[in-house]
């Protein structure tokens, strides 16, 4: 029986993965990858020539039986992306393998809420990961939850709703509220801007967003609770 890898890969700077990661690429009898062409460029960067097959959200459901039987034959896999599993391709296919019996190894490496968290400035000893909040059903619902919760609250977002998003808790959760946005993780252009939600409404309401973000709120505090 074969062993499936859970291999993060870097979300910008190439210097970010490890040397086990690396040695792990070139050992495995193929590699799953969330976008192959990212992950292609990765693989030459580093000289690594391994066979990769493309392994998304449209196409997970129907590959995992492949997947499982190749494992289950004695094949080494690898499954890479920024974290599989968060807010990536990756849980089916963990499961699927742990109902199975066959060994998984996640291998620790970069994510992009723990630096965006750290650097956010608000208490990260108790957080409440959210990633992407639901684009419709849900969201309100979504939303009027996360005004109750008492811990720093991380959410994923895209360029093209940042200024929804952060409009949308303003209003749910409170304009005064603190808050900090990270885009472009590890890359050149990487900023982190902080302070209330009104504040940073104002400032991508005329700086148009770039890049992908990641939203850090302060929780409900102890006066609002009481």
């Amino acid at each position: 029986m074969g062993k499936l890898y859970i291999i993060p890969t870097p979300i910008g700077n190439l210097e970010d993965i490890t040397f086990r990661a690396l040695r792990l690429l070139k050992e495995v009898d193929l590699i799953l990858a969330e976008d192959t062409r990212t992950t292609g460029i990765l693989l030459k960067h580093f000289e690594i020539q391994n066979k990769m097959q493309s392994y998304h959200k449209f196409n997970e459901h129907k590959a995992i039986s492949q997947i499982v039987s190749r494992l289950n034959s004695g094949e080494n896999i690898a499954l890479v992306s920024g974290t599989p599993g968060i807010s990536d391709p990756g849980f089916l296919v963990a499961r699927e393998c742990a109902k199975e019996g066959i060994e998984i190894i996640c291998l620790p490496g970069a994510t992009a809420f723990v630096p965006a968290l750290v650097a956010s400035g608000i208490p990260c000893d108790r957080f409440y990961f959210e990633g992407f909040l639901p684009q419709k059903k849900g969201r309100q619902t979504r939303l009027k939850e996360l005004a109750e919760i008492d811990r720093t609250i991380v959410l994923y977002e895209s360029p093209y709703r940042v200024v929804k998003t952060l409009t949308q808790l303003a209003e749910y959760l409170g304009e005064d509220r603190y808050a900090s946005t990270c885009r472009e993780i590890s890359k050149i252009y990487e900023e982190t801007r902080r302070g209330s939600l009104r504040d940073l409404i104002s400032h991508f309401s005329v700086n148009e967003p770039r890049g992908e973000f990641v939203i850090v709120v302060s929780g409900k505090s102890r006066e609002e609770i009481e």
